[in-house]
């Protein structure tokens, strides 16, 4: 029971000192508003307002027809340039798509000798190039089936495919970036405020303070997980009710208390890696290059970023170690899928295996550090 005690007033001092550091209070205030808002609103895949040209060399209805069927929101009204100036105009970047209707198009179309639409593509914005391109042939193949029918609504094929996008069928790049940047703030902010409340100890002073008290490294070192941990587990639940679902109006179809669950389980993981890089930085400028070296590689290969899928098999089994890769599949689950706990049971048990691991070493390396230092 005294050790609870202790545990509980070094952490409820850790608090109050965050509170006074309006550096770091203004870290994890921006990192979980004005960060996530930016990361959902710039990182867009979607094709939105792509500035598009026609070479009209036809002058025909065809080619006009073509030209008018450009619309927004996934396009902007079609310019008409001529066939000259394409080279010029996308050297310089004013256009992503420029359609280049080479002439007597429409009589050689009429005539069934199929004539090619030449479609050049400023491949520099990869995902709008490649997402417009495959949105420009559908209009394109979509217009040309109404003129050769003169219908507007021509007799669909045969053999026909229906398309159906579970949880994002917009597939709105926001839905998905928001909550994986929150996800990416979680880690950062866990590490490095674990890790600088143990380095500013150090670099005040009153580290000898603590060990001439009467507890123990183990207490000191659970309080500052437990205080610097429930810091970020309020500013997640924060973030995630009044940015994600508020502000950038993101549906959560899972449950909320059950993600801050999961979310708990890896906040032990990730302070206790930032007390163990404490111990082994003896500066903040230090402990940021170590976080470079952990937390960077965490975020990247956690799946938040590529799908897990997509990685060489030996990298993706060793991933499978992180809890972050287990934390981003409980997030995606929950969040977007509505999943209960009898389907990510198993995630949470290797989340908080790990997590315990890491703790066990973290309080060891503070535990050899502090009988080091006394």
């Amino acid at each position: 029971m005294q050790t609870l005690r202790n545990i509980f007033w070094l952490g409820a001092k850790e608090l109050r000192s965050f509170f006074r550091d309006f550096v770091l209070l203004g870290l994890v205030l921006y990192s979980f508003s004005l960060a996530i808002l930016a990361q959902a609103q710039s990182h867009a895949q979607e094709l939105h307002n792509a500035a598009i040209a026609v070479a009209d060399e036809d002058h025909s209805e065809l080619s006009r027809r073509l030209a008018r069927a450009f619309l927004p929101p996934y396009f902007l009204p079609a310019k008409q340039v001529s066939a000259g100036d394409i080279d010029r105009l996308m050297d310089v970047g004013a256009f992503t798509f420029i359609l280049d209707i080479p002439p007597n198009f429409e009589r050689d179309f009429l005539a069934g000798r199929r004539p090619t639409v030449q479609v050049n593509v400023d491949a520099t914005a990869m995902m709008q190039a490649g997402v417009g391109a495959g949105y420009i042939e559908q209009i394109l193949t979509a217009e040309l089936a109404k003129f050769a029918t003169r219908q507007d609504n021509p007799a669909p094929a045969s053999i026909g495919q229906t398309v159906r996008i579970a949880f994002n069928p917009n597939l709105i790049t926001s839905w998905f970036s928001s909550v994986m940047g929150i996800i990416s703030s979680t880690t950062m902010l866990a590490i490095i405020l674990a890790g600088a409340a143990v380095v500013r100890e150090r670099e005040h002073g009153t580290v000898e303070h603590l060990l001439v008290m009467p507890v123990t490294p183990f207490e000191i070192a659970m309080a500052k997980i437990w205080a610097n941990g429930l810091i970020i587990l309020g500013a997640v639940a924060l973030s995630l009710t009044f940015v994600v679902q508020r502000l950038l109006a993101i549906p959560i179809n899972g449950s909320v208390p059950l993600f801050l669950l999961g979310a708990a389980l890896y906040l032990f993981f990730a302070t206790s890696v930032g007390v163990f890089l404490a111990t082994i930085a003896r500066t903040m400028p230090q402990l940021g290059l170590l976080y470079l070296l952990v937390a960077v590689p965490l975020n990247l290969l956690s799946g938040a970023n590529t799908p897990l899928e997509s990685m060489p098999a030996l990298l993706r089994n060793a991933m499978l170690l992180s809890p972050s890769t287990h934390f981003v599949a409980v997030a995606q689950a929950v969040l977007y899928r509505g999943a209960g706990f009898d389907l990510i049971w198993e995630r949470f048990l290797a989340m908080g295996a790990i997590g315990g691991f890491f703790l066990i070493l973290s309080v060891w390396r503070f535990r050899s550090v502090s009988a080091q230092n006394g």
